[in-house]
């Protein structure tokens, strides 16, 4: 089965010993892992249970999730996605600027997409950009770089 997964390493789903499914009904199931490599457009896995391509084709376009206690230590400085994905973003003067309601994965760094009432404003992940995070008071600091908040200037 290819899956299009946002882990650094095909090892992560190996490692985890298994990852889950859940289809479009909301339905999870949990597969052991058996292999994982990297594909041309996404890592291609072999799932216990899953012997066929018409098997697999049952789970076309499931989200694929991994327990958060399988997933590898990570650095100082690196967050999970889920850890993210709604923390409140402030500027350096205190003034709140929206929640992280998206991801988007580029090249070279991610850009949290920033909901700001109806608007969007998209920050760039990067040292330059972030000052902080605290994830137990769910709080981001951003340091706006001159031209970032300008959304509707010509």
């Amino acid at each position: 089965m290819k899956i299009f997964a946002y882990a650094g390493s095909d090892t992560t789903f190996l490692d985890a010993g298994s990852i889950f499914l859940r289809e479009q009904s909301g339905k999870l199931t949990e597969f052991a892992m058996l292999s994982a490599s990297a594909g041309k457009s996404g890592s291609v896995v072999e799932l216990e249970g899953l012997s066929s391509r018409t098997e697999a084709e049952a789970y076309r376009n499931a989200e694929v999730l991994v327990r958060k206690d399988a997933l590898p230590r990570k650095d100082t400085d690196e967050y999970f996605w889920y850890e993210l994905l709604g923390i409140e973003v402030f500027l350096e003067s205190g003034e709140h600027l929206g929640r992280i309601s998206d991801i988007i994965v580029t090249g070279s760094n991610d850009v949290y997409v920033v909901k700001r009432g109806q608007e969007e404003v998209l920050i760039p992940g990067t040292h330059e950009i972030i000052r902080a995070i605290d994830l137990e008071t769910g709080k981001m600091t951003i340091h706006p770089v001159e031209g970032l908040l300008d959304l509707h200037e010509v």
